[in-house]
């Protein structure tokens, strides 16, 4: 079996991910596809977590702009990824993947709260750790909540999910001839406000010294292929 370039990750998947053609709602068969892609890392003996987005099921900026409170709009939205935490864990847990939904916000009759130290140490006994609720504070998306939770947990890289396969210097789908990155500083994704991450989670991980991958979780091999070492998508650090 090959060996993996990193021990430790945190995967960064959104909530559309989950969702079916529609584009919205939870769809079994794609939290299905989605277990099945995570099965083969695991099985290298890499420690995963995942932050899970809520796009899915809603986005607050919805709300805001019908005149909702922006504090009760995105503790919705964290309430909701709960919900994308606990699909995601049964249909890892259907593969034989034992799997553990650690909560920013406390729901305790049905997951547990996060707590630092424990969440390393279902890692360290070969449990995945979906992290849900984001960061327990609104005005924090869940990129931020992903580069917090890596830099808690002490990951060694942060892997976005995304539909394209790295950062291009232009919308590949408006421009076929934009210019894909292989590797980009902090400070040149920040300077081209690259949209793949918001710009706080940017900086935490260059305050951090974290580095993300942005790849096509799509791909068929592209996430196995990063767990690897090999060059996949967009590496993004010092």
């Amino acid at each position: 079996m090959p060996e993996a370039a990193f021990k430790r990750v945190v995967i960064k998947l959104s909530g559309e991910a989950l969702s079916g053609p529609a584009g919205c709602g939870i769809d079994p068969d794609q939290v299905n596809f989605i277990a099945r892609k995570i099965q083969p890392i695991y099985e290298l003996g890499v420690q995963i977590a995942i932050v899970i987005g809520a796009g899915n099921l809603w986005r607050g900026n919805i709300g805001v702009a019908r005149g909702m409170d922006p504090v009760t709009a995105d503790h919705m939205g964290m309430i909701a990824t709960v919900m994308n935490g606990m699909a995601l864990q049964d249909a890892l847990e259907q593969h034989g993947i034992p799997t553990r939904v650690q909560t920013a916000i406390q729901m305790n009759q049905v997951t547990e709260p996060y707590i630092r130290l424990r969440a390393i140490r279902h890692l360290e006994k070969g449990r995945v750790v979906v992290f849900a609720g984001g960061t327990g504070n609104p005005f924090f998306t869940t990129d931020s909540a992903a580069a917090l939770r890596a830099r808690e947990i002490k990951a060694d890289v942060i892997i976005k999910a995304t539909k394209v396969d790295g950062v291009y210097h232009e919308d590949p789908n408006i421009n076929k001839d934009a210019l894909k990155f292989e590797t980009l500083t902090y400070s040149e994704a920040i300077e081209r406000r690259v949209r793949v991450m918001d710009m706080t989670a940017i900086t935490m991980c260059m305050d951090n010294d974290m580095p993300l991958i942005v790849l096509d979780f799509w791909d068929d091999h592209a996430l196995y292929g990063a767990v690897l070492g090999e060059t996949v998508g967009t590496y993004i650090g010092t």
